[in-house]
């Protein structure tokens, strides 16, 4: 059985090119920060407007935007429509059977 140290040799020997990728890699520093480069944006922008990519973007969002309006006036009539049972028979016997179940304990109180 050979040493760890005769097996990182023989490593080595096989790529060298690995190896001194990987010193070098250990060796770097991230001193730059992770940001766009100045006027990124104001280009994408420009050159979508140029090959008129633009106003199908533009379509797009305001399609978008009517969906999400519209699954919002759903769900909000939905939700105001099962909140305002008060009229249903099971709601209003409901409520008769809280009135007296709070009745009766305020004369066991007494």
């Amino acid at each position: 059985m050979n040493p760890p140290s005769e097996k990182s040799g023989a490593a080595r020997e096989v790529d060298p090119a690995l190896d001194r990728l990987l010193r070098s890699a250990a060796q770097a520093h991230d001193d730059a920060p992770a940001e766009m480069p100045f006027g990124f944006d104001t280009r994408v922008i420009a050159l979508a407007r140029r090959n008129g990519n633009g106003s199908s973007f533009a379509g797009l969002l305001r399609r978008v935007a009517l969906v999400a309006a519209a699954v919002i006036v759903v769900a909000s009539s939905g939700a105001y429509l099962e909140f305002d049972r008060s009229s249903d028979a099971i709601f209003a016997s409901g409520n008769e059977f809280a009135i007296a179940d709070s009745a009766i304990q305020d004369e066991v109180a007494q």
